[in-house]
């Protein structure tokens, strides 16, 4: 026992003055610092930034390209039902040289720098052209003195057709232009709170005008097509731009040249792309998931058939009432007197004279003659 405590001493003894070495030869931990790294560690290099990114931030500022794709790979909830099911972001247009980080940015960049600047200049050049027109011409027609005999240019139902396509077009119109172009004009005059009530109730009205404008348009089509078809007559009628800049109107039967060129292009090839992109939309075409994507092409299509469409309009509704004496009173009440389709339409009127198209083809009777003062 005593033996053994005399080992421990000694081995306590020896190994005292190695530890007070070893404590005097290194500094003191400084608490407030934090512990190095074990001995043998390895620390990695830092990251070089990505070159590509940086050459994009200044090439392209303001492109978040990287950082989209980040977003992009994302999982989360959204109620888009098919394919695009749990899909936040849209897949990427990652095109040499474009700008674009998604599609749904390469739709915004269409609509905002292509459609609307563009269509707005078109809408801008069309009423001034029409302002011109009527200041250096004015109401064209009244050269011939009313004789008081009455023919049926539109039947009730052909009225019907016209009047309720014409509403329905123009309570569209209205609304996309509000859609639009309403931000850049009546935003700053209105304010937000009263503007976002408009366009709300404007997008309702819009959304639902939409199918009735479809039926009446498939209506107007089939109630005018026979009365729009070819005639050699309107050769001559193109060649002299109607008549418009000269003394006297080109000789036409009951739609003139440039009525069955609105009529094929602006009604009929327009007209039914606007209504079958405006049911798209709508969501009433069947057979179609109506994914992001694909919306966003149906409304690029809409948008630009319809502003093409308003501004062909724009010309025959100038022409039906301010343009035309008695063209609005035709469409209104049905008749015309024999010398204004002898003026606007004077092989029509022939036809009519000859018995070869009845003047009178419904039982409603003609409108009274005003009296004369």
């Amino acid at each position: 026992m005593q033996r053994g405590m005399l080992k421990l001493i000694a081995a306590f003894a020896l190994a005292l003055p190695l530890a007070l070495q070893a404590q005097t030869a290194a500094p003191a931990a400084d608490p407030a610092k934090p512990a190095g790294p074990p001995a043998g560690f390895v620390a990695q290099a830092e990251p070089k930034p990505d070159e590509s990114n940086a050459q994009r931030a200044k090439s392209q500022p303001g492109n978040n390209a990287p950082f989209w794709r980040a977003v992009k790979e994302q999982q989360g909830y959204t109620s888009l039902p098919g394919t695009e099911q749990g899909m936040l972001i849209q897949p990427f247009v990652d095109y040499p040289g474009s700008t674009f980080t998604t599609a749904g940015e390469a739709w915004r960049q269409v609509r905002n720098d292509v459609i609307i600047p563009y269509g707005g200049a078109l809408m801008a050049i069309v009423l001034l052209a029409i302002a011109l027109f009527y200041w250096r011409r004015g109401s064209l027609g009244g050269h011939e003195a009313d004789t008081g005999r009455k023919i049926e240019r539109f039947t009730p139902f052909e009225r019907a057709a016209h009047w309720t396509n014409a509403i329905t077009f123009v309570v569209l119109a209205v609304s996309g232009l509000v859609m639009v172009f309403g931000k850049f004009v009546l935003l700053p005059v209105i304010g937000g709170t009263l503007f976002g009530w408009l366009t709300y109730a404007l997008k309702t009205a819009h959304n639902f005008a939409g199918p009735l404008f479809a039926v009446s348009l498939t209506i107007v089509i089939i109630t005018f097509i026979k009365d729009n078809l070819p005639r050699a007559e309107d050769a001559t009628w193109v060649a002299r731009a109607g008549g418009m800049f000269g003394g006297t109107e080109v000789p036409s039967h009951r739609f003139n040249a440039g009525e069955k060129l609105l009529f094929w292009v602006g009604v009929l090839l327009l007209g039914l792309i606007v209504a079958g992109s405006g049911l798209f939309l709508d969501k009433l075409v069947p057979g179609f998931v109506f994914t992001r994507g694909e919306m966003q092409v149906a409304h690029m299509i809409h948008a630009t058939a319809a502003i093409l469409m308003m501004a062909a309009f724009l010309g025959h509704i100038y022409m039906g009432t301010l343009g035309m004496k008695g063209a609005y009173s035709a469409m209104r009440t049905g008749y015309v007197d024999e010398a204004w389709a002898k003026e606007h339409h004077a092989l029509w009127a022939d036809d009519v004279k000859a018995g070869k198209i009845p003047a009178q083809r419904s039982a409603v009777p003609p409108p009274p003659l005003a009296k004369q003062t």
